[in-house]
């Protein structure tokens, strides 16, 4: 688990982590949003040991990054996957990175080839693509078989194939049982993967919370409708509504009382069916609230 506790960083004058407090749980995908500048960045490197805080603490199985003695053993990360010596070859770098925590090198060819990396091992990393140097980013991050994998924006490069077999490992580590912390600012791909959410808006704790009260906790129902006595309709009904292309929209009231309504005024429908909110619609409505917060 990792555990964060009124973690704090300040840089001069500017504050970019403020008293956060949240865990990490074993056993789901954690995804980590926040808008550009928000601390997320931030946040990671004080989990890894990169930072210090200012004031707080946080730990990875009861202890902080710089106690582990093998820490590829419990934490496996990517924050950078252009971070590497383009002279090395991709072995080169993963080899390194393990005679560091008394890793195998059977486990190196393992890594390698699980990632997809295996046949062009021995290339220079400066030839690869963005898509082979996040993939690169990963094996390392799973080297040496950790109980955390923390993971910053790695759909970055990868093509649709990757995409999809990206989600299938951290669906299949969080269900090892795993602790899986996930930043991504690719919002459609965080709401097929992720189980559970922490949002973070100028370094402060916006939502923490599973991705489906996410959703329902900070959107209003709408509801599409469809009927030739559609402007009647909505003349009736007492709630915000509008009419895009043909189709009404009732913002806050249930598909149920607008069936009422329209029963009782003799009115026929076509359609009748709820709108869902996106992960991607509700983070930008939540943001945007908090940034006119903080100006006002």
């Amino acid at each position: 688990m990792i555990e964060a506790e009124s973690l704090t960083k300040v840089y001069g004058a500017t504050t970019a982590v403020a008293e956060l407090t949240f865990r990490v749980a074993p056993g789901v995908v954690t995804g980590f949003l926040g808008p550009n500048g928000s601390g997320k960045s931030t946040t990671m490197r004080l989990i890894l040991g990169l930072d210090r805080p200012a004031s707080g603490r946080v730990l990875l199985g009861g202890k902080p990054y710089r106690e582990l003695i093998e820490p590829l053993r419990v934490v496996g990360a990517l924050l950078d996957a252009a971070d590497v010596h383009g002279g090395r070859s991709a072995r080169e770098h993963v080899a390194m990175l393990a005679a560091s925590n008394r890793i195998s090198a059977r486990r190196v060819r393992e890594v390698l080839d699980a990632v997809g990396l295996g046949g062009v091992a021995d290339r220079r990393v400066r030839e690869f693509s963005l898509g082979m140097r996040q993939r690169l980013g990963i094996a390392a991050a799973l080297l040496g078989d950790p109980a955390v994998l923390i993971l910053d924006e790695p759909m970055n490069g990868l093509d649709t194939g990757g995409i999809r077999w990206l989600r299938g490992l951290l669906r299949s580590m969080a269900d090892e049982g795993r602790t899986v912390l996930l930043s991504s600012h690719v919002m459609s791909e965080m709401e097929l993967v992720a189980d559970h959410l922490l949002v973070i808006g100028a370094g402060r704790l916006l939502a923490d919370e599973p991705v489906a009260d996410f959703v329902a906790r900070h959107s209003a129902p709408v509801v599409r409708v469809r009927s030739r006595e559609l402007p009647a309709l909505l003349g009736i009904i007492r709630a915000e509504s509008e009419i895009r292309d043909g189709v009404g929209l009732v913002h806050g009231l249930p598909p149920r009382e607008i069936a009422r309504v329209a029963m009782t005024h003799g009115i026929l429908l076509d359609e009748l069916a709820p709108v869902h909110a996106s992960v991607e619609d509700v983070f930008t409505r939540l943001v945007g609230q908090h940034e006119i917060r903080e100006t006002a």
